[in-house]
């Protein structure tokens, strides 16, 4: 994928408001009032005087009415605004005491124990509490000692996975890999019922990434399943399992399913077709189930990407159901033809070729006395069909086979020679390594 090319972002200018302040002044123009008088009065000198004196007499208790009014109406003023603010102040109090009240009841009111919450399980807002509930009886844990060689010696190591109970029986689904690919020297299982349990395998594949498990208890609760050919990528879905540890036993995580028949590449092993979900998935989540939203297994987690988050993966529940009714009916599971292969790609690389074929499995060996040697296959012949279904590399013909059991009849196409051929093969159980 090419890189995608970065946007410039346009620099929005900001725009400078002028805020002005408008002041409008009132001014007060009193009336004049003039008065003119034109009467013609003779008078002494006294009597002029004295109507000076009473005029001037006059006119000052004109004023001093005039600033008695005045002075009343300021006190009448500051009178009002005094009742007033006593008013408001008063009020203001009462809203305050009222408030603090208000505010000092809700506190109170918080610190009350929590409500009881009744979850409706039928609503889908809760769907992830009504599968967790449902299934914490039969998701378990799978602890393993394993020994090994290195060049300091003999060393010991512990690992820490999930399972799911499948029978009532006692088996248990989960990875190969959580079981040291069948090479654990002790697997230990515990159950809710905080008993454990030690476990056997009574089969495994690390091209599928699966093993089938038991341990000696009956009448156990057991898991439901989904169909994985049926999923739609957004449905919802959850994650159990111990992450890192039997601590944080049966954690729930939820999510959804991101992306169908996905591959991955695990110790040049190609693993597919897997179930891509953004449901945490972490160390010990491994052999854990995947479930919808009706508590139904619909696969078995295997791994996360640790380059990125949200990226897990899980292998879908019908390419284990198969098998696991041929383990608990038979004994066994899938059918033996008898050849060491490898993927078409995978020889071309290595050998640096390019054969006509355009995909299929390369014979390397014969097993003698095999199915395949009965049927004329022959080394350097290239597999690409089995009855109807495509073979494109080795994880399509280990899966294939697991179709089928013993005694079953096959027909297999490969090309010789550049030309293609037809063989029917019987199908007998993988022989038992002296």
């Amino acid at each position: 994928m090419s890189d995608d090319k970065l946007r410039d972002e346009e620099k929005g200018e900001n725009e400078l408001l002028d805020e002005s302040d408008n002041f409008h002044e009132n001014q007060n123009v009193s009336d004049k009032q003039e008065i003119t008088s034109e009467e013609e009065i003779i008078v002494d000198v006294d009597e002029e005087q004295k109507t000076i004196e009473n005029t001037d007499k006059l006119a000052l208790d004109g004023n001093n009415r005039n600033k008695n009014n005045k002075k009343l109406k300021s006190l009448s003023i500051i009178a009002l605004a005094l009742v007033f603010s006593v008013i408001g102040g008063t009020i203001g109090s009462f809203l305050t005491y009222v408030g603090l009240n208000y505010s000092n009841r809700i506190y109170v009111n918080s610190q009350l124990p929590d409500q009881n919450i009744n979850i409706n399980l039928n609503d889908e807002i809760y769907y992830a509490a009504a599968v967790a509930q449902k299934s914490r009886k039969w998701v378990v844990g799978v602890t393993t000692m394993e020994t090994y060689n290195t060049w300091l010696g003999e060393e010991t190591s512990q690992g820490v996975g999930s399972g799911v109970i499948v029978n009532s029986n006692g088996y248990i689904l989960t990875n190969s890999h959580v079981v040291g690919d069948g090479n654990a020297d002790e697997i230990k299982v515990s159950l809710i019922d905080g008993t454990i349990e030690t476990a056997e395998v009574l089969w495994n594949d690390s091209v599928l990434d699966l093993a089938i498990i038991k341990i000696k208890r009956n009448n156990l609760s057991f898991a439901e399943f989904g169909d994985s050919d049926e999923l739609m990528v957004g449905e919802p879905v959850i994650a159990i399992g111990n992450p890192m540890s039997l601590d944080l036993d049966r954690t729930v995580t939820n999510g959804i399913i991101s992306g169908l028949n996905r591959s991955l590449l695990i110790d040049n092993t190609i693993i597919k077709p897997l179930i891509q979900t953004n449901a945490t998935i972490n160390p010990g989540n491994s052999g854990g189930p995947l479930l919808n939203a009706k508590g139904e297994v619909i696969g078995i987690n295997t791994a996360k990407m640790t380059s990125a988050e949200g990226l897990g993966f899980s292998i879908p529940i019908n390419i284990a159901l198969p098998i696991l009714d041929q383990i608990v009916n038979n004994g066994s599971a899938g059918g033996y033809i008898g050849i060491k292969y490898v993927s078409l790609a995978e020889y071309e690389q290595r050998m640096g070729l390019d054969l006509t074929a355009e995909h299929g499995i390369m014979v390397l060996e014969i097993v003698e006395d095999s199915p395949s040697q009965k049927a004329g296959i022959e080394k350097g012949d290239v597999i690409i069909k089995i009855d109807d279904t495509k073979i494109e590399d080795q994880t399509d013909l280990i899966r294939k086979l697991y179709e089928y059991k013993s005694g079953d009849i096959i027909n297999v196409t490969y090309i010789r020679d550049n030309k293609e051929h037809k063989t029917e093969l019987k199908l007998t159980e993988k022989p038992t390594i002296q």
